[in-house]
C-alpha cells in the first residue's frame, strides 16, 4: 500500500511538474551569433523572474553585448551597450538563491543565472549562462551563491559558438571581451 502511494504521489507530483513547466514564461534573445530561447522558473525564485522580465519588457536587453566570456565558466551580458556604456538599472532584487536551490535549480550547464557584485543582494540586470558544471556558484550554508532562474531551451549551439569566441581586452575589461562584439540585438517574451 506505502510503495502505491508513493507512486501516485509521485505521478501527482511529476504531472504538477509538467503544468508549471507549460506555463513557464520563455525569452527570446536574438542576438549577432544567432537565436536561442530560455525559459524562466516563476515558480523557483518568483522576484529573479519578475525583476528578468521587467528588463525584458522595457528592452533593457536590445543592443546590449556579452562583454564577458569564459569559454569553460560562463558568457555573460545584460549591462553593457555595443560602446560599453553601462546602461543604468533599478534597484538590486532580493537574492533568491537559496530558495531556488531548494525547488531544485543548480549551476549545470544551460542554466540562466543572475550576476552580482560580491555582494549578494546586488543583482540588477546583469545574466549569466552557465556553460559549464559551476555548482560551486550554487548557494549553500556558507555562502549565498547565484540565484539560478531559467535554461537555454533551444539554441544552445547559439551559446556554444558564443562561448568559443576569441577573446581579450575591450572597453574597461582587461580580459575575457570578445575581440568581435556579441550583441543582443533583441530580447523578447515569446510566451
Amino acid at each position: 500500500m506505502l510503495a502505491r502511494t508513493t507512486i501516485v504521489a509521485t505521478a501527482l507530483s511529476t504531472a504538477a511538474n509538467v503544468a508549471l513547466a507549460q506555463d513557464a514564461p520563455q525569452v527570446k534573445f536574438a542576438t549577432s551569433e544567432g537565436d536561442f530561447v530560455v525559459e524562466l522558473y516563476p515558480d523557483k525564485a518568483p522576484k529573479t523572474v519578475a525583476n528578468f522580465l521587467q528588463y525584458v519588457n522595457d528592452k533593457h536587453y536590445d543592443g546590449t553585448i556579452f562583454h564577458r566570456v569564459i569559454g569553460n565558466f560562463m558568457i555573460q551580458g545584460g549591462g553593457f551597450d555595443a560602446s560599453y556604456q553601462q546602461k543604468p538599472t533599478r534597484a538590486p532584487v532580493e537574492h533568491e538563491g537559496r530558495l531556488a536551490r531548494e525547488k531544485g535549480l543548480r549551476n549545470v550547464p544551460g542554466t540562466m543565472a543572475m550576476a552580482r557584485t560580491s555582494d549578494p543582494q546586488s543583482a540588477t540586470a546583469q545574466f549569466f549562462i552557465n556553460v559549464a558544471d559551476n555548482r560551486r556558484l550554487d548557494p549553500n550554508s556558507q555562502s549565498f551563491g547565484y540565484t539560478v532562474f531559467g535554461k537555454v531551451i533551444s539554441g544552445m549551439d547559439v551559446v556554444n559558438t558564443i562561448k568559443a569566441t576569441p577573446t581579450g581586452p575591450g572597453g574597461p575589461f582587461g580580459i575575457d571581451v570578445p575581440k568581435t562584439p556579441i550583441l543582443i540585438n533583441s530580447a523578447t517574451l515569446v510566451k
